[in-house]
């Protein structure tokens, strides 16, 4: 007796223990602990119960499910442990056994509407249909007929065959609430899925002479006349639906994509699509979704850009901070070098989009591509406070890509090295700013060995662009490499289309380093032509002499 009760303490003592490291989330310990207490007491459910939980932890469902079934074996009634148990059964994908274990739980507690929801559920993954129905019926003799329960049976019946029977359930519920049209309309709908189509048109019909702008009845009677193939009525009821006033957008939405379908599919008249758009927008607009898929569908039908641009802007009109919309324009607009519209546009979105990247980018290239640099760089500079994570890694190396130049020309040299080093983080082939890097490196005569670097992948990348060559080739003269650089430079000159005098002259810097005086000059008065006032490249072609710009 008295070693009895020694190890009741001494189990009591290692379980407390074990749920303490558990509160502290020292797992490790609590799991010795619990294996410990079911030594000390095989009879502890609890034990097991808490055991179970760290096998699960441990992937090891097997023994968790072991634990569970001991623990409920040693506690038949415990509620906690049979739920627990029921969802390792259904994680097991063991549905029988759940459903056993569900029932218990049911007859424990039959104010529980949850486990018959569950019950339900776990008897269609067995396609127990008929216990599924006994189910519903239980459900209902607890919440009354309803719509979801109605229409669940009737699924069930209807794919049993029991046409019959999926039929009454609808039917049952309409009567029982007569002045619900929509519940007559689902009995009309499970009449037309059980292939009694003139008793269903008669109740549309009915729905429609007491409520004629019935969205329902219309979409139905639609879907009916389209599996027949009388087109004339689809379109009727088409135009009716479209123009009701009930009718949601994303009813509207849903439909319009079926028609454009249907049209493109038939090669049909893109004239009569849009007047149905325009019927629609003729009307007061929830939102601009309908707008923003009419300037798709013209876009679809490659028409004018005008027309489609007037479309865009009456997606503004509705919802101003449509970004999609918006940055659209903002494409047509650079298209054909608008820069003040692009501008306008883009000003605009910072007011109603302003965690939109784009727009600070199009904003700075326009005022870029108008020599306005200054605020360029302040439009870049903005842009940069709305990056994450998730902006696209193109358009913000881009955006520092720009930057760099821009400060290059305030002569802000290390500021505009920091901006590209910021660019090839987010993009380390980004080309033209691995060029640009160089070259700068190069004209100041910083870290050449890292400008060839950048260079080399510029005309790996390109190897007939005359620019990239021609910085590779500088930054070999500057590196005294002149050999190398005249084979670069003379691969320049012959992929340069536009006799460019920075390159030429470029090329008698070279040649004249590498002991060629005579093609030197050539060069230097060949690049005197384009460049006539240019006095550094005079004294150079009258005292035959490189001299550093």
């Amino acid at each position: 007796m008295v070693n009895c009760q020694s190890e009741t303490v001494s189990y009591s003592s290692f379980f407390l223990e074990a749920m303490v490291q558990r509160q502290k989330g020292n797992n490790d310990a609590a799991f010795d602990l619990l294996r410990h207490c079911i030594t000390l007491n095989p009879q502890a459910s609890e034990a097991y119960y808490y055991l179970a939980q760290y096998y699960r932890a441990l992937k090891n469902d097997s023994l968790a499910q072991q634990c569970y079934l001991k623990a409920v074996e040693l506690e038949p009634d415990n509620t906690t442990y049979l739920e627990t148990l029921a969802q390792s059964h259904i994680s097991q994908q063991e549905f029988e056994e759940a459903i056993a274990v569900v029932e218990k739980l049911y007859q424990q507690d039959k104010s529980r509407e949850d486990l018959l929801e569950m019950l339900f559920q776990l008897y269609q993954q067995t396609d127990d249909n008929e216990k599924a129905i006994e189910t519903l019926n239980r459900l209902e003799a607890v919440e009354g007929k309803s719509e979801r329960l109605a229409y669940a049976k009737s699924e069930i019946y209807t794919k049993q065959g029991n046409k019959q029977a999926a039929i009454a359930e609808m039917e049952a519920l309409a009567r029982q609430y007569p002045n619900d049209l929509n519940y007559k309309g689902m009995y009309a709908d499970m009449l037309l899925r059980n292939d009694k189509e003139q008793q269903a048109l008669q109740l549309y019909d009915e729905i429609l002479a007491e409520e004629p702008d019935n969205t329902r009845a219309q979409l139905s009677m639609r879907s009916y006349y389209r599996v027949q193939g009388e087109d004339e009525k689809v379109d009727s009821i088409t135009e009716r639906i479209l123009t009701n006033r009930n009718t949601t957008t994303e009813q509207r939405i849903y439909l319009m994509r079926q028609v454009v379908a249907d049209s493109e599919r038939t090669d049909g008249d893109s004239t009569q699509v849009l007047r149905l758009f325009h019927k629609m927008l003729d009307q007061p607009q929830q939102n601009a979704d309908i707008a923003m898929l009419c300037a798709a569908y013209m876009d679809l039908k490659k028409m004018p850009r005008d027309s489609v641009r007037a479309m865009l802007q009456t997606v503004l009109a509705i919802a101003p901070d449509n970004a999609g919309a918006r940055l659209q324009l903002v494409s047509f607009a650079w298209d054909r070098k608008d820069h003040e519209e692009v501008i306008s546009l883009c000003q605009e979105a910072r007011q109603y989009n302003p965690e939109e990247m784009a727009f600070y980018y199009y904003q700075g290239m326009a005022y870029y591509q108008e020599d306005d640099h200054d605020k360029a760089l302040e439009a870049f500079q903005n842009g940069i406070g709305v990056i994450n994570q998730d902006s696209s890694p193109a358009i913000v190396s881009d955006f520092y890509a720009v930057m760099g130049d821009l400060l290059h020309q305030k002569g802000l040299a290390d500021e505009a090295f920091e901006a590209y080093d910021s660019c090839l983080q987010w993009k380390e082939d980004n080309i033209m700013c691995l060029n640009n890097y160089a070259y700068y490196l190069s004209e100041l005569g910083r870290q050449l060995d890292k400008a060839e670097q950048m260079s080399y992948k510029t005309i790996k990348a390109e190897p007939k662009n005359a620019t990239y060559l021609d910085t590779y080739a500088w930054i070999l003269f500057m590196q005294g490499r002149y050999a190398e650089a005249k084979v670069y430079i003379d691969q320049a000159l012959q992929n340069d289309s536009d006799s460019s005098a920075v390159i030429t002259e470029h090329a008698g810097d070279i040649y004249m380093q590498a002991n060629e005086p005579e093609r030197a000059v050539e060069l230097w008065q060949q690049a005197l032509v384009k460049e006539p006032d240019d006095k550094v490249l005079i004294r150079k072609i009258k005292l035959r002499k490189y001299i550093k710009k």
